[in-house]
């Protein structure tokens, strides 16, 4: 499985869109500060992701996450995350449990 990944700085509220084919792994190393583009941005939270099953796939999907339009993208789908957030909304689910259910989904 592969992914794309949007990263949120509780340091200064950035977003980081990278992508990985070990997501618990990569989000650790980049909050290890073991990743240039983010180790002054710490900590990071990942707030949304998807799941490929061809690294192509997700390369063009991070590219495009990363373009003008991918930003309005994530902005708009996002919506929800970003008022509950100023509203103090709920928490995501820790990442290990959303990894785990979207493996589940991928096998059945």
């Amino acid at each position: 499985m592969w992914y794309v990944y949007i990263l949120r700085s509780s340091h200064d509220n950035h977003l980081y869109v990278g992508m990985t084919n070990d997501l618990k792994k990569r989000v650790v190393t980049h909050n290890a500060g073991k990743v240039e583009a983010t180790k002054h941005r710490l900590p990071l939270m990942p707030i949304y992701y998807e799941a490929h099953l061809n690294k192509y796939d997700v390369a063009a999907r991070e590219k495009f996450l990363k373009s003008g339009w991918g930003k309005t993208w994530i902005k708009s789908t996002l919506t929800n995350y970003f008022q509950s957030k100023k509203l103090g909304g709920q928490a995501h689910p820790p990442i290990e449990e959303r990894i785990k259910a979207l493996q589940d989904r991928a096998i059945h």
